[in-house]
């Protein structure tokens, strides 16, 4: 991984956390975007894992810049030795560049949404998979459009900071070819909206790879218009 890149992307993390108003969370969503278990990111730093813990926690002051700047040199530290998988991935979205026929919408939560209060936002009616997770962010997407037009790897870029998203699917038929892209991707999101479809127009197949992958699916008949909107109303 280039330096340059590796640095840009270091910068972001570091500032996220430093800036945000709950630091904890913002470092738990990027170990967690980075699969980096709590345990392990303990061992590498040389402390103990209740310290992580109540960093993300918030029970232990915010560390200072420094100590900021260690665990996200740590992070990428580590997917380095494994490939650079997730580096590669999120340096990606430093220069993503979405064609709005595609991407109505993307969006970045600092804090974890309630995947349950996500979907009563949107008058979601469950399909399949937990409730019970939390989001960091939403794309809404033109689904035919990103299939017909986008190579695989330009489909993860759909992910943005996050795999921890939503990703809400506009004109779908009946949900089958946005799962069945979702499922040759390397990425996977924790939620899947169909857009314009009730679940018993959903094909059957839908809840098959949903359950191969551990996406939730919900859909929702409301207005893609007024998705976007409400979606950027609430203060999350």
């Amino acid at each position: 991984m280039k330096s340059g890149l590796r640095h840009q992307l270091a910068e972001k993390m570091a500032g996220e956390i430093t800036l945000s108003d709950s630091p904890g969370k913002a470092l738990k969503k990027w170990r967690m975007s980075f699969d980096i278990p709590q345990g392990v990111l303990a061992e590498r730093l040389e402390v103990s894992p209740s310290v992580i813990s109540d960093y993300e926690s918030g029970r232990r002051k915010s560390p200072g810049t420094a100590v900021v700047g260690k665990i996200v040199d740590t992070i990428l530290s580590m997917d380095e030795a494994q490939g650079g998988r997730y580096i590669q991935k999120f340096c990606t979205m430093l220069y993503a560049d979405f064609d709005d026929e595609v991407i109505y919408d993307m969006h970045e939560y600092a804090v974890q949404v309630p995947l349950r209060e996500f979907a009563e936002v949107i008058n979601a009616t469950h399909l399949c998979g937990s409730l019970d997770q939390s989001l960091y962010g939403y794309t809404v997407i033109n689904s035919q459009n990103a299939i017909l037009q986008l190579s695989s790897n330009e489909f993860n870029r759909l992910y943005g900071w996050s795999t921890e998203r939503a990703m809400i699917f506009n004109g779908v038929s009946n949900g089958k070819s946005p799962m069945v892209a979702i499922r040759v991707t390397s990425f996977k999101p924790r939620c899947v909206v169909l857009q314009g479809i009730t679940p018993e127009e959903v094909h059957p197949i839908v809840p098959l790879l949903a359950d191969k992958d551990r996406i939730t699916v919900l859909c929702t008949s409301m207005e893609i218009e007024k998705i976007i909107a409400v979606l950027r109303g609430q203060e999350w």
